[in-house]
């Protein structure tokens, strides 16, 4: 396949976009399973943000090509319910390459059924969303998986970002009823 000049230039753009890590301002943490080492993750908004920043909102989706319940336990003596759930979600660009992944998601101890399945599915689709993109590079995800990376880049601290520096950068604005609004 013979490509243009411009196209060969978009392609190495875009590749090199993809080639940056994570900052700090991305990066999460949260207790391991079992009181384990602590778990370095980004948060699903902040890597789907981050994905139509980089191929444009309208550059990319994503679609579930199957979801299943795992298990669904019920305890008799405490009423409540423990679900697990996974979703292979597809993650696809515009000129059709895409990359396909596993999430999972799952509650323990929860009242209802519907709402245990509920937040499972969720999770698991974002899971997936955010597996299936990590595979496009550094920059949405795929970072996280270097451990050394990950354990000197928690290290950096990131000043809060106050609620008003954030609009008067990001053009979002109040009405007078105090409902949010772009401008």
């Amino acid at each position: 396949m013979d490509l243009s000049a411009e196209t060969a230039g978009k392609i190495a753009a875009l590749q090199a976009k993809l080639n940056k890590k994570l900052g700090p301002e991305y990066i999460s943490q949260r207790p391991g399973p079992g009181g384990g080492p602590k778990l370095t993750y980004a948060e699903g908004w902040k890597i789907i943000n981050l994905a139509n920043e980089v191929f444009g909102f309208n550059g990319w989706s994503s679609s579930v090509v199957n979801l299943s319940t795992d298990f669904i336990d019920y305890n008799e003596e405490s009423r409540r319910f423990t679900v697990g759930v996974t979703a292979v979600v597809r993650v696809m660009l515009r000129d059709g390459v895409f990359h396909e992944d596993i999430g999972y998601g799952s509650l323990e101890n929860a009242k209802s059924k519907g709402a245990a399945l509920d937040k499972c599915k969720k999770e698991a689709v974002t899971d997936g969303i955010k597996r299936s993109l990590r595979n496009f590079g550094n920059l949405l995800g795929n970072c996280l998986y270097d451990k050394h990376y990950a354990q000197e880049v928690i290290k950096i601290k990131v000043p809060p970002v106050s609620t008003r520096a954030y609009m008067d950068t990001n053009t979002l604005d109040l009405d007078p009823h105090g409902r949010r609004r772009l401008v």
